[in-house]
Parts: structure tokens; C-alpha cells; sequence
């Protein structure tokens, strides 16, 4: 069961990606 880690990991990085470029 190591799906739904690998996802949230994801979308952290997803997620931290967008914030970074929406404040630069």
C-alpha cells in the first residue's frame, strides 16, 4: 500500500511547484 503515499508526495511537489512560480 504505498500508492497513496507516492500520490500525496506528488502533490506536495505539484502543489509547492505552483506556489513557488505564483510567487516569483
Amino acid at each position: 500500500m504505498n500508492n497513496p503515499f507516492k500520490l500525496d508526495n506528488k502533490t506536495a511537489l505539484v502543489t509547492g511547484a505552483s506556489s513557488g512560480l505564483g510567487r516569483e
